[in-house]
């Protein structure tokens, strides 16, 4: 019987250590409104900005570099949060995970100097510019 219960612990801690040796956050990815990259440039120096007054769809996605122009592959799952510019207070804009967001919503909620936080859901999705500036 004890056999049985040391070839079960051995099953989990194989499998324990298989699960954290996968490495997290390795597909770049990028917030796009409209399908358009909303940080100024995929750089460490890059900025993401939105007028207040934006329209479109928000989405969060996996991206690639062709021709010149970067590319949303599909829309990944994320969750937004609101960071306050005046206490940099940061509350969950909704409890829903989002593929896409209408974002007049998310902006009816903020003010100027506010910033959307966008969360990923999967810790495989690097995503480096996950704020936002609302000017």
């Amino acid at each position: 019987m004890t056999n049985k219960f040391g070839i079960l612990a051995l099953f989990i801690c194989l499998i324990s250590n298989v699960a954290t040796a996968q490495r997290s956050f390795t597909n770049c990815t990028a917030a796009f409104l409209d399908g358009r990259l909303v940080v100024n440039e995929y750089s460490p120096e890059g900025k993401c900005m939105v007028d207040s007054t934006a329209q479109g769809m928000l989405t969060v996605s996996p991206a690639t570099y062709e021709n010149n122009v970067w590319k949303a592959d599909y829309a990944a799952e994320f969750m937004i949060a609101i960071r306050d510019k005046n206490t940099g207070t940061m509350c969950m804009f909704s409890d829903k995970k989002f593929k896409k967001v209408d974002i007049r919503k998310v902006l009816a909620k903020c003010r100027k100097g506010d910033h959307i936080v966008l969360l990923t859901m999967d810790n495989h999705l690097a995503l480096p510019h996950n704020e936002i500036l609302i000017q």
